[in-house]
């Protein structure tokens, strides 16, 4: 997959990573980029093609699906993170999660796949795909089925040619992210490590340290990744 002379969209474009995405497509040498997100006003970026786009609203994805009929690289980057728990959390924010996260970035591949032929997917995930965290579990669980779907969406994409990428990582700086005091890696980065793996037609993108250690603690015993647990 070449990104020169590709045609991208990516969702959540107006901010953060997203915004990155496109910058970066840009740079490149993209033909042409459509920047998505729900408030599309709130895109800046000059010499884009900007839609409105909510991935939950079944409806406003076939709308972008019909106007963007050209796209050979999907980059499906929106998301929302509600930090809450599971047992006590408010149902209606968990469901959220997963509206956007799985099911979200499921309504828009499948909008999608049928012109992507020999293209790209590239979903967003995070080092939360692997590993749960007290006071995100429902973004952990929406981030682990999302990995899930984008290992199947691989597999039944695999026969037309495109080429489906999971992207890793742990804390970017982001707005998400501006509350907790951790090492976080910039958004411009993490952009150009997906974008390099999807040129060189990887399946698996760790963008940083964080999310290689939640791969490889898969594999070792669970005590020690939550030892607080009974």
């Amino acid at each position: 997959m070449k990104i020169s002379g590709s045609v991208a969209l990516v969702t959540g474009a107006n901010r953060g990573i997203g915004r990155q995405f496109v910058l970066e497509l840009l740079a490149r040498g993209a033909a042409k980029v459509y920047a998505t997100a729900r408030n599309p006003e709130l895109v800046d970026i000059p010499g884009v093609e900007v839609l409105a786009l909510d991935i939950t609203d079944p409806a406003s994805v076939a709308a972008a699906a019909a106007r963007a009929g050209d796209v050979d690289l999907l980059i499906n980057n929106a998301g929302v993170a509600t930090y809450t728990n599971l047992v006590t959390g408010d149902l209606d924010k968990i469901r959220l999660e997963l509206d956007t996260h799985f099911w979200g970035t499921l309504n828009v591949i499948r909008a999608f796949a049928p012109a992507l032929g020999d293209g790209a997917v590239l979903n967003v995930l995070s080092a939360l795909s692997w590993i749960s965290y007290d006071g995100a579990n429902a973004y952990s669980v929406a981030k682990a089925a999302e990995w899930s779907l984008t290992n199947g969406v691989r597999l039944e994409l695999a026969a037309q040619g495109t080429l489906v990428t999971g992207l890793l990582l742990g804390a970017a700086d982001t707005d998400m992210m501006a509350g907790f005091d951790v090492e976080k890696t910039g958004p411009a980065v993490i952009a150009r490590r997906a974008l390099d793996g999807i040129e060189a037609g990887v399946i698996e993108v760790l963008a940083d340290e964080a999310a290689a250690q939640a791969k490889a603690a898969l594999a070792g015993d669970p005590r020690l990744t939550y030892p607080t647990a009974v």
